[in-house]
């Protein structure tokens, strides 16, 4: 009998602890997201072309897919493809989306490829 108590008290517990209470809590912003997965790719996400260019010197390829604008930079460790966006009508296109991958097409961490590259640009 006690012991079924126990468990009845437990279980009252571990829902007590799933409920919430208050209005529903907002989502993450974008970058508080970034950070917690995405740690390294601050030094890319959301720059400006040239602010790209400041980091890793001229782009190998400056092209357009669609609406966004692909700037490619090669390295001899990887290769690190940016498109850029507008956030808003009228403003500079910034970095939304990124793919990194060894210079024979495997994929590669991408925070690895920017640190490589980074390094590429800072040599003399």
């Amino acid at each position: 009998m006690i012991r079924r108590r126990h468990l009845s008290v437990a279980a009252t517990l571990l829902l007590a602890a799933c409920t919430t209470t208050g209005g529903p809590k907002s989502a993450p912003s974008a970058e508080k997201v970034m950070n917690l997965h995405e740690a390294g790719l601050e030094r890319v996400m959301g720059k400006t072309a040239a602010q790209l260019v400041a980091l890793f010197g001229d782009a190998d390829i400056d092209g357009h897919e669609g609406q966004a604008r692909r700037l490619q930079f090669v390295g001899p460790a990887c290769v690190l493809d940016t498109y850029l966006f507008p956030d808003k009508p009228g403003a500079e296109p910034v970095v939304t989306y990124i793919d990194a991958r060894l210079p024979a097409g495997d994929d590669i961490d991408r925070a690895s490829c920017i640190a490589a590259l980074s390094r590429r640009a800072a040599a003399p």
